[in-house]
């Protein structure tokens, strides 16, 4: 049985940096948290640390315990500092990266491994799966007895923000073994002794580059002591969230357990190599289980769930991984959510928001493919009536203008200052890429749902309804209007008004769905994804707008302004490689070669994974969350065809 490739790092990489401190790890709990920082140790972020919460929901973290630094007072007597930092001014300062002989991920666990001489110490971590729990075991390897000191540096915050000592320090209670912070977490280990001093002015590279405040200020809540006297004896300490008189298994175990538990999740998805293995493991991350049932992290450090991403990642991380009982909880609570005739988008920003036209047609596509590939009936007849209301709204009309055109049969929608489609960027309430009208993708996938709908109703022995007369109008519509000079299609076809029009002919890939879905409405050709693929296509994936368009952006790069402009105007997008692969296939292909370009970036950016963007331009440095919920699953999904 195939295993997830191990990633590892000399000092060469994880001593620099320049190398280290942009790879990133992740270790998910389940439910939503997680602990997450780079390979040297240096916190880059304000999303890194060893316990973040996910309060209530997977939109609402909370930033927990962030660093526990290693001391080690060597046989010898001195006194070596293992942590590492950045100020305000630049400084780093202590450098404990320079010390780093080796980090390895092996099962999804993290583990460093310093040299101080003849002393080698080794630190791995691991989430309790299911519960917001963290496990830090550090481990004698040669050399000794030395003396260990681990100090928590600590906060309590909204992990989209920062917390300062212009406000009052955290509350921290010592108790048996540790503290409880701020009442909302604890800290359990070997010797402890109270602290209480802010660390000021730690800075976060990354946020500065993102046009973002870099700068917070942590609370030293205490240090834990032991002495290990000989190789193979460790130092565990436990964070825990939740019930704080309810501690998680010993660290040591935890670790163990993780590791077991990784490695069943992957034989459980069958791979067939260990790339399979790799991405069947990150998918993983992404799959969680919240107070309403399994549900999809968008992508890690910062979003939550979103349907378009929910939906169109589905068969790649349910089906592609035989979870497929979870999904069928996952379809059924999303099809609870359903609002005259549209799929809830997410919560993410506070309250729950119905404004995407295609995140619901990628939940028929969901439903379909899943009960295409499970033969699960029973599931389609419980659906079906909701699958048709979303039809009949979608033909008569519903929010932002979503409705079928009666004179082509095509889905329409637009609304002032409203960006409905995948592309949503908008700067200042206005859309970067106006996109009102028919788009292509939208179009491919109405037409894939309504055809999705006539096959569920053709299977369960019922009567097909509206969808009948609606698909086949469609098909003919699309056929007529979106054909564009030398095979390629055009990207959006007319505008909600009365003068439609061929209105937007510029070369992005939206139309790679036109032509890889299961019901798509066109057929490849090979001869027109080699001249998309001339312009549009990368190493991680597809630009998203052609070089030499209006408005092309080749660097993803700046302030949130500045990013938001060039996340649809160029800025490569890996997801769509899979609707790329799917389109070779149609045509007898492989999309092999296509999909192993892949493989080097599982170990650059988001270790084991794959980012959610990239820049247009060489080198392509990877952008946006480092873990990426679609850009899985569409790599994954691709690789079963």
């Amino acid at each position: 049985m195939a295993t997830a490739r191990p990633i590892t790092f000399g000092p060469q990489v994880c001593a620099r940096l320049a190398e280290g401190a942009t790879r990133e790890w992740l270790v998910p709990d389940g439910v939503g948290g997680y602990a997450m920082g780079t390979v040297s140790g240096l916190r880059t972020r304000r999303y890194h640390g060893l316990l973040v919460v996910a309060d209530h929901t997977p939109a609402s973290r909370r930033l927990g315990l962030a660093s526990l630094d290693p001391v080690v007072t060597c046989p010898s007597g001195a006194v070596v500092r293992l942590g590492v930092h950045e100020w305000a001014d630049g400084a780093i300062s202590p450098t404990g990266h320079r010390l780093l002989a080796g980090f390895a991920l092996v099962d999804g666990v993290p583990r460093w491994r310093w040299r101080l001489g003849e002393v080698v110490i080794e630190r791995e971590i691991a989430a309790v799966h299911g519960r917001p729990a963290v496990a830090i075991v550090h481990r004698l390897v040669s050399g000794g007895p030395v003396r260990l000191t681990l100090e928590a540096l600590c906060t309590w915050r909204d992990a989209h923000g920062e917390r300062t000592a212009n406000g009052p320090p955290p509350a921290v209670t010592a108790v048996a073994d540790g503290c409880v912070v701020e009442n909302a977490y604890r800290i359990n280990g070997p010797g402890f002794t109270p602290g209480g001093d802010w660390f000021r002015d730690v800075r976060h590279r990354t946020e500065e580059e993102r046009g973002l405040t870099s700068t917070e200020d942590l609370w030293y809540a205490g240090s834990f002591h032991v002495t290990l006297d000989r190789p193979g004896e460790i130092a565990e300490v436990s964070a825990w969230a939740g019930d704080l008189n309810d501690p998680p298994p010993p660290a040591g175990p935890a670790v163990a357990a993780a590791r077991l538990r990784n490695r069943a999740v992957v034989a459980a998805a069958a791979p067939a190599d260990d790339i399979q293995a790799t991405l069947a493991l990150a998918a993983d991350a992404f799959v969680v289980h919240t107070v309403n049932g399994p549900d999809v992290v968008a992508g890690y450090p910062w979003f939550g769930a979103w349907s378009r991403d929910t939906m169109t990642s589905y068969e790649g991380l349910f089906l592609a991984t035989n979870r497929s009982s979870e999904g069928r909880e996952l379809l059924r609570a999303y099809a609870g959510t359903l609002s005259e005739g549209m799929l809830a988008n997410t919560a993410d920003t506070g309250g729950v928001e119905y404004n995407t036209v295609d995140g619901t047609l990628w939940f028929l596509h969901a439903v379909g493919r899943h009960v295409a590939a499970t033969g699960d009936d029973d599931l389609a007849v419980e659906l079906l009536p909701a699958l048709r209301d979303i039809v009949a709204y979608h033909l008569a009309g519903t929010r932002y203008g979503i409705g079928a055109d009666p004179a082509d049969g095509l889905l329409r929608a637009g609304a002032p200052g409203e960006a409905l489609t995948w592309m949503d960027a908008r700067v200042d309430g206005v859309p970067v890429t106006a996109r009102a009208g028919k788009p292509v993708e939208v179009n491919a996938l109405w037409i894939n749902g309504l055809a999705t709908v006539l096959e569920l109703s053709a299977r369960t022995g019922s009567p097909p309804g509206p969808a009948e007369r609606a698909c086949p109008q469609a098909r003919e519509g699309f056929a007529r209007l979106f054909p564009a000079p030398g095979g390629l299609l055009h990207d959006v076809v007319g505008d909600p008004g009365p003068a439609a029009s061929i209105a937007n002919p510029v070369l992005r890939p939206n139309q790679l769905l036109a032509w890889s879905l299961p019901h798509a409405p066109a057929r490849p050709n090979r001869a027109v994804l080699d001249r998309l693929g001339a312009t549009l296509l990368t190493p991680l994936g597809p630009r998203s707008l052609a070089p030499g368009e209006a408005g092309y952006s080749g660097r993803h790069r700046g302030t949130p302004a500045e990013r938001d402009r060039a996340y649809h105007t160029g800025t490569v997008w890996p997801w769509l490689t899979g609707s790329w692969a799917t389109a070779l296939h149609r045509l007898g292909l492989s999309g092999s070669d296509l999909l192993a370009d892949i493989e080097g970036h599982l170990a650059e950016h988001g270790l084991g994974s794959i980012s959610e963007t990239a820049d247009g331009d060489p080198p392509h440095r990877a952008t946006g969350c480092p873990f990426q919920a679609w850009s899985v699953a569409e790599h994954l999904r691709a690789r079963r065809l």
